[in-house]
């Protein structure tokens, strides 16, 4: 999700934004040390296994994906089990068309790397585009409001091109056990504020948002030696596939694959999500949470 190379970088940000005295932000500053000695190293870093998925000679959707590390799937142990891998699949079970997937999402990316990335996807037309980002932005002192003002920038700029838009908000980084308190906390409380700002830019940019941090955060919580990769800090194959449980309803919506939903109202835990509509659900997450 992050760069830990960063994760001084939030101390400082409360720092300023909070007016924390020199000792605490020292504290923060050595935890940060701490955490980024305490986090493994992951040892399988894949390529995105771009293609057309379902592929029976048809016109297929394009499904482009963008973001930093969590839009790439780093910390699964096979490219199979990649968030945009597991929903271009069910997208196109759902859609009974081909899907052709398109990552320009690069691990490390913040909000201002995304300028790039949708001048890239805008050029190939794609039909829906998934953006997760913000972690990288809470550990690199990119200010809320800059950045969330960048998100809604790219989105308009992806909805003026005709593309459906979904974007999963920062996660709650309050979650990540191998950060200690209180620069835990100190993460959780700018992550969250975050994923507010981004909410509001990207609803008035024309755009889906999904809370990934209210959404996932307590399953992560509660289930967190299954939910992480080896590296205790990027999502494991199950994290990535509770992630394309709460993202694949309002994709399906975007591309009017489910009419009636509207805007969705998505509960709080994957489960129930899925619950709502179980016959239009594939069957790999069905099997999930049966």
């Amino acid at each position: 999700m992050i760069g830990l190379r960063t994760l001084r970088a939030v101390a400082m940000t409360a720092a300023t934004l909070g007016g924390l005295s020199g000792a605490l932000v020292g504290l923060l500053s050595e935890q940060g040390r701490r955490a980024r000695i305490a986090i493994g190293v992951l040892e399988h870093l894949w390529p995105a296994p771009d293609g057309v998925y379902s592929d029976d000679g048809g016109d297929p959707l394009r499904f482009a994906v963008l973001g930093d590390s969590m839009a790439v799937g780093v910390g699964v142990t096979h490219p199979s089990q990649m968030p945009g891998v597991l929903l271009a699949q069910a997208l196109a079970e759902e859609a009974g068309r081909p899907v052709r997937l398109s990552t320009y999402a690069v691990s490390g990316s913040t909000t201002r790397d995304l300028v790039s990335q949708v001048d890239a996807a805008v050029r190939d037309a794609p039909h829906v585009a998934l953006i997760i980002i913000g972690a990288n932005d809470v550990t690199s002192r990119l200010g809320v409001g800059e950045s969330a003002r960048l998100l809604g920038e790219q989105v308009r700029k992806l909805r003026a091109a005709g593309c459906g838009v979904v974007v999963g908000t920062c996660p709650d980084l309050g979650i990540v056990r191998p950060i200690p308190q209180p620069l835990r906390y100190v993460g959780h409380r700018y992550s969250l504020r975050l994923a507010e700002a981004q909410t509001a830019e990207v609803s008035r940019a024309g755009g889906v948002p999904v809370s990934l941090a209210n959404l996932l955060a307590p399953e992560f919580m509660a289930r967190h030696v299954d939910m992480f990769s080896s590296d205790r800090f990027h999502p494991s194959a199950v994290g990535y596939e509770a992630a394309a449980g709460v993202l694949l309803a309002p994709l399906c919506q975007v591309v009017g694959l489910w009419p009636g939903w509207g805007t969705p109202a998505l509960p709080r835990r994957s489960a129930a999500a899925l619950a709502l509509r179980p016959s239009r659900v594939p069957g790999w997450l069905q099997r999930r949470h049966a």
